[in-house]
């Protein structure tokens, strides 16, 4: 049963609590403990990789080891590679050929956007410790093996290349990509950040073949960033002229990229175009082959994203059939795309999909008919893990038990016999061996920072990897981790779930100010069993209850609790916010007066519109690189949830904050990187020119040359000693 907040506790019990507290001095969380020390940081297991004989995986150490261990006793066996002796740089990505003679080294990584970046590449050859840069022409993105280990493909420069490890030639399969016109073999910006993949080329099973998708986004419109010269890094060639960054941003409702899928056959050199059907105006999220080399599948999604194609294309002739589809009333969920796997014997495929009203687990045969419902229940399976051939049993992470939880599951492919794996409640994360015979477990709940443990595949503990005890124990000093759920129920009866940390020594007879904390966005979770310890408890510290509430539109809720925003983000998330503040109201230790609110994106947009359409109940709130007009954002993510904007015009104007600028009473910062090229700094621009005419007054602050993320040189720190200085003067004074 989920724990609650008794809120109305006796008062000797409080008066003998808060005593023991105040008896007790604890150390001081500083803004550089957090973003100069990282004295809170967990450590983890990195860069890990099942091997194929299932009982060794290896992982990756902050010393450049890759380093070999034995999934039997949880040891070290050997070391591997030291990347460190090679004299290439640091190495933050490590990948194996088929059969482990070989590895892909990655280095000198350069970012672009969120996912996107081009690094150096090293084969490395283990038997005989040979090292070859992988092409001596320029930086390489997304390098791969081919299934048989014996070339490696990449992308540069919007081409797509392979090379042949046995001859070392490197051979050039497009020639047309051009920087804002073409690309091949590497998604353009919007698919890049709202399908969530930087990589859109596949090698087929035998290695003969490679798929890609083509972009052409000539008639795409572009949009300009600015950057100085700034100081860290410093660009002195911006210093008197700034450089004017143009690139392909399609908004709500404006063109997209044309996309076209292709194979390129190795021995005829010759590309074969794929039939994608008659509509040009549509998606391609995914190709992914099957297990045989002559059927590759596509996705197919439409415009508005509520009907999804899974086709099968012959690569020789170019034939494609529509074997599955799904059509939603709201939307198709983007993260079940890489849920689809098409398993060994060739005969059927699963997917994850929400058509029953929560995400479920489904099994199919190869002409699309469904053969099984594996997971049914009033519960979201969170992610899918993956398949043990041998025993023929899936295995899946779920939200059963309760939302704020994570436990791992495993079912037989008849979904007759299901076994929850996992022990602890909290969250859990699984990662198996390659064989299904052991996996990883990374475990945390509000108090327990990350603890890893190696495990059998029927759960038995084998060995405790990391136990963060250090971790834990220093944050004790600090007054510990005492994060407490609750859940209340809004004047519209609507169960909303939440957590509060109250200052270490908390004293009912008190009155405290509140700062709520969210994100809020669409099949987001805020309010969940897992650990986090910083910046809320340095708040507290100061003497602020810090709340967080999950509204409606978030997930592991069911269908209708998450898209019951559609056509109307910001509504029904600013009338729950409103109905949050309000029930903090109704607390006796909460000062009415000083409810504050934070968030970044599409916490911003929210701390937005609640300070505006919310204006009596917060009286201070930060928004961080918010989206401020619907009609600024890209337009596959606002489409999947609004439609576009010439179908939904009142969606689109009757909850975007900029509209509403003149209801702002309280005391308002506005935060924006100046380089932001997802959430653009126009958002801010804009809104802050509609709050000037308003007569409002706020403050605001930009950081030059910054991205999404706000970070880099002393960026980070300056930003939360800002942020802390405004909640200071607005809710402790």
């Amino acid at each position: 049963m989920k724990r609650k907040i008794n809120i109305f506790l006796p008062a000797l019990l409080v008066f003998v609590t808060t005593t023991a507290f105040s008896q007790q001095q604890f150390k001081q969380i500083t803004v550089d403990d957090l973003w100069v020390n990282w004295s809170f940081w967990p450590n983890s297991v990195d860069g890990l990789r099942s091997m194929n004989d299932g009982i060794h995986y290896t992982t990756l150490d902050r010393d450049g080891q890759i380093v070999q261990f034995s999934y039997e006793t949880g040891k070290s066996v050997k070391t591997v590679l030291n990347t460190a002796d090679l004299k290439i740089g640091g190495v933050d990505e490590y990948k194996f050929n088929a059969d482990e003679s070989k590895m892909l080294l990655q280095t000198a990584v350069s970012p672009i956007y969120r996912r996107s970046f081009t690094a150096e590449y090293y084969i490395y050859e283990l038997k005989n410790r040979k090292l070859t840069k992988l092409s001596e022409n320029g930086k390489q993105q997304v390098a791969s093996f081919s299934p048989d280990g014996t070339k490696v493909a990449f992308v540069r420069s919007n081409n797509l290349f392979f090379k042949d490890l046995s001859t070392n030639n490197e051979t050039q399969i497009t020639n047309d990509g051009k920087f804002n016109e073409i690309i091949n073999g590497v998604p353009d910006w919007v698919y890049e950040e709202e399908f969530e993949f930087n990589q859109a080329y596949s090698w087929s099973p035998d290695s003969k073949k490679l798929a890609f998708i083509k972009f052409d986004e000539s008639n795409v419109k572009t949009f300009d960033m600015i950057y100085f010269a700034g100081q860290a890094p410093r660009k002195k060639d911006y210093a008197l002229y700034p450089f004017d960054y143009t690139f392909k941003y399609p908004k709500a409702g404006e063109a997209n990229s044309l996309v076209s899928v292709n194979v390129y056959d190795l021995s005829s050199t010759k590309t074969k175009t794929m039939d994608i059907g008659a509509e040009i105006d549509i998606y391609i999220p995914r190709i992914r082959w099957t297990k045989s080399p002559d059927k590759l599948s596509i996705f197919r999604l439409n415009r508005l994203q509520n009907k999804f194609d899974l086709l099968f294309a012959d690569p020789n002739s170019g034939i494609s059939t529509v074997i599955f589809s799904e059509t939603n009333k709201y939307y198709i969920d983007e993260t079940d795309f890489d849920n689809l796997q098409f398993l060994p014997d060739g005969k059927s495929f699963v997917m994850t999909s929400e058509r029953d009203g929560y995400r479920h687990l489904f099994l199919h045969d190869l002409n699309g008919k469904q053969t099984a419902l594996l997971t049914p229940g009033n519960y979201d399976l969170t992610q899918y893990i993956g398949f043990d051939e041998a025993k023929k049993i899936f295995y899946y992470q779920s939200a059963e038990e309760s939302p704020s939880e994570r436990a791992i599951y495993s079912v037989d492919i008849n979904g007759t016999k299901k076994v929850k794996i996992s022990t602890q409640k909290g969250t859990n994360d699984a990662e198996f061996s390659s064989n299904f015979k052991y996996y990883i477990n990374t475990f945390s709940n509000s108090q327990t920072p990350p603890y890893i443990t190696l495990h059998d595949s029927k759960g038995k503990i084998i060995r405790v990897l990391e136990d963060n005890a250090a971790l834990k124990n220093s944050v004790a000093e600090y007054g510990g981790a005492n994060k407490e759920f609750f859940s209340f129920k809004t004047s519209e009866n609507v169960e909303l779930n939440g957590w509060m940390i109250k200052p270490t020594n908390f004293d009912a007879t008190k009155k405290y100010p509140v700062i709520v904390t969210q994100y809020s966005g669409p099949g987001s979770q805020e309010v969940l069993n897992s650990w986090s310890f910083g910046w809320d408890e340095l708040l507290a510290q100061k003497g602020i209850i810090v709340v967080c509430v999950d509204s409606r539109g978030t997930g592991a809720r069911g269908e209708e609790f998450k898209k019951i925003t559609y056509l109307q983000m910001g509504k029904y998330e600013t009338i729950d916010l409103g109905e949050t503040a309000k029930y903090l109201q109704t607390q006796n230790y909460v000062d009415a007066a000083k409810i504050g609110i934070w968030g970044w994106s599409y916490g911003g947009f929210m701390t937005s519109l609640c300070m505006t359409k919310n204006a009596d109940l917060y009286s201070a709130g930060i928004a961080v690189a918010p989206v401020t007009n619907w009609r600024y954002y890209d337009n596959i993510y606002t489409e999947r949830f609004m439609r576009t904007p010439q179908e939904n015009p009142g969606g689109y104007d009757g909850n975007s904050p900029i509209n509403f600028a003149k209801l702002m009473k309280g005391n308002f910062m506005l935060i924006h990187g100046t380089a932001d090229d997802n959430v653009h700094w126009q958002n801010s621009a804009e809104f802050s020119e509609a709050l000037v005419q308003a007569n409002v007054a706020f403050s605001q602050f930009f950081f030059t040359n910054r991205n999404h993320s706000i970070y880099g040189g002393n960026t980070r720190k300056y930003l939360y000693e800002m942020m802390l200085k405004f909640w200071e003067k607005n809710l402790l004074n």
